[in-house]
């Protein structure tokens, strides 16, 4: 059994996850830990919820690791994830994975956005940064905005609290010369978006279906550490208290 959470980053995901992988909704704590107790041999790691609930833990990811699993994270929560445990295992997927992994990026926030339910197919309501960068980053190699209007649009979005980053708000709050027409400027950064959270969640899903359909015994070069706070999630009686 394959798995992959998913929620706003790929809102039609099962359509091009196949059969063979069974898309869940956006990890929190103890999700991970459930889907390797369940039978998973491999898991994708997206999207995951963490401003009202407790997050995906790292610890969980390494348990998984070590019964076998292969664990693969992109774009999102999954690009955080694959960046931190990535000396351990767990592989991480896509440009904003190298990002964080390389430094070139270090804020959480970078992948936050505000979107809809399920129900409403996880319909975005904010921009993520990592998808205003790729936007920016592609229309100035396209030769349709100069160096000027990409750092000072850059840097406006870099500044706002991602639950109100979305174009028209970006452009609204920018210092731009006089003679740039706005609402011009606003459709143009919105035909030309590009959604790198999107493209590196397919990426995921490319590499979830090639992934053996057994768990695979690795060597480590580590211990898994059984906690108090683990005992706990994993429902292990704790011998210190």
């Amino acid at each position: 059994m394959k798995v992959a959470f998913i929620g706003p980053s790929l809102p039609d995901a099962q359509l091009s996850a196949g059969e063979a992988v069974r898309v869940l909704p956006p990890a929190v704590q103890g999700d991970i830990f459930r889907a390797v107790e369940s039978g998973a041999t491999a898991i994708g790691l997206v999207d995951g919820n963490f401003e009202n609930v407790a997050p995906v833990w790292h610890k969980e990811i390494l348990h998984a690791l070590t019964q076998g699993v292969q664990v693969f994270g992109a774009a999102s929560m999954g690009a955080l994830r694959a960046a931190e445990c990535a000396p351990f295992g767990m592989a991480g997927i896509g440009d904003i994975y190298r990002q964080y992994a390389s430094g070139e990026r270090v804020d959480d926030a970078d992948v936050a956005l505000i979107h809809g339910p399920s129900e409403l197919g996880y319909r975005p309501l904010s921009l993520p940064l990592v998808n205003v960068d790729a936007s920016l980053e592609k229309l100035a190699e396209d030769g349709a905005l100069s160096p000027d209007l990409v750092a000072a649009i850059g840097a406006t979005a870099k500044a706002m609290f991602y639950k109100e980053r979305t174009w028209p708000a970006i452009i609204e709050r920018a210092c731009l010369p006089a003679s740039v027409d706005r609402a011009r400027l606003i459709a143009l950064l919105t035909a030309g978006s590009v959604d790198q959270k999107r493209a590196d969640a397919l990426r995921l899903l490319v590499a979830l279906n090639d992934a053996p359909t057994q768990r695979t015994v690795v060597a480590q070069s580590w211990d898994f550490n059984s906690t108090s706070m683990w005992k706990r999630l994993s429902g292990q009686p704790d011998a210190s208290s």
